[in-house]
């Protein structure tokens, strides 16, 4: 029988040794992190985060607040509305502010329980009670005649999904077109960036993992380590969120700040709503107008693939693959996200003077 004395010295070298390596892990993480914050960074001086509108707060449907700010010029042709994705706010558009708002009345808005948005009941939490949001946003910062284009990515496009499926007699009349970046008609696989042996396990697991760690106790504890993980949780969205390693690392610390300050319950609550997603039928309105279907061939969130289906289901829409950019191409690739947001604007300018 193995004494109790040899069985702690080896239970101590075992504890030593896993802690040994769990510590060369953390060194080398910092160093690698390291390296990446010592290469060149153009956007390090970019005052992420600080470019604001002007506020106006509209009521949903349940009375919830919904925090919207507009720029631009007030007597632009065209208004153009942005819809962020999930676990984002309003702020990701910071590129989008920076060089459309010259050029078109642009609104942007925080989806309910995100941003500076109020807090949802979690029972009104769907993809329909974010396109009937949409529909009082529009309603009340485009009133009359004032023609719209929508812009959404990810869960923003399925928000555009869903008002086309509730009220397609917009479609055409007051909404003349719509871009649609980084999204799907359908429900998103959430484990597509894992190795495939792993996924139909993880896929059964994800729901009550995501629920479970969304309550009490463990939602506090789950909560405090997102808050201190910052190297971990640095890597993490610059590998899933970009295609190009090359990224700006003030870029991914600036996604990874909107993240982090979308509580644990929020993403939850929304994760299930997301995983309910089902708007293919409402494609055919779509096609009223002229629509860009837009993703990054490196996606690792939602399958490009997903886009080449939105884009078959969309009378006459165009597809772009913007090349080794991932799910937060309007980051990542910003210049090429606006020419062709611009382009699409004025096309369905155009085609609304012919009608």
């Amino acid at each position: 029988m193995v004494s109790w004395r040899r069985f702690s010295e080896v239970a101590g070298l075992a504890a030593g040794a896993i802690a040994a390596g769990a510590g060369a892990v953390v060194v080398a993480e910092k160093i690698a992190i390291g390296r990446i914050r010592l290469r060149p960074d153009p956007a390090a001086g970019e005052p992420f985060g600080d470019i604001r509108g002007e506020a106006l707060t509209v009521r949903a449907d349940d009375g919830l607040p919904l925090h919207v700010e507009i720029s631009g010029p007030a007597d632009a042709p065209v208004t153009l509305i942005f819809c962020h994705g999930y676990t984002l706010n309003q702020d990701v558009w910071y590129y989008q502010r920076a060089g459309l708002e010259r050029l078109f009345r642009c609104v942007f808005w925080d989806q309910r329980s995100h941003g500076r948005s109020g807090r949802s009941d979690p029972d009104l939490v769907s993809i329909d009670q974010l396109g009937a949001d949409l529909h009082e946003i529009l309603m009340a910062t485009a009133p009359g005649d004032t023609p719209v284009v929508l812009v959404g990515h990810s869960m923003g496009g399925m928000t555009v999904m869903a008002l086309a499926d509730q009220h397609p007699e917009l479609f055409g009349a007051k909404v003349i077109g719509a871009v649609l970046i980084s999204t799907a008609a359908s429900t998103v696989d959430p484990v597509t960036w894992l190795p495939p042996p792993l996924r139909p396990a993880i896929r059964r697991m994800v729901p009550t993992m995501v629920t479970g760690a969304a309550k009490g106790r463990v939602a506090d504890v789950v909560e405090r380590g997102r808050q201190s993980a910052s190297d971990i949780a640095f890597l993490g969205t610059r590998r899933l969120a970009f295609g190009d390693s090359g990224v700006s690392p003030t870029v991914v610390d600036f996604l990874e700040r909107i993240i982090r300050a979308t509580p644990i319950d929020v993403i939850a609550d929304f994760y299930v709503a997301l995983v309910g997603h089902e708007k293919r039928h409402a494609l055919k309105v779509l096609g009223k107008v002229p629509v860009l279907v837009l993703t990054g061939d490196k996606d690792r969130l939602v399958d490009p693939r997903l886009s080449d289906e939105i884009a078959g289901g969309i009378d006459g829409a165009d597809l772009v693959r913007v090349h080794g950019a991932g799910h937060i191409v309007i980051l990542e690739r910003p210049e090429e996200v606006n020419e062709a947001i611009a382009r699409l604007a004025e096309r369905a300018m155009e085609r609304a003077g012919a009608r």
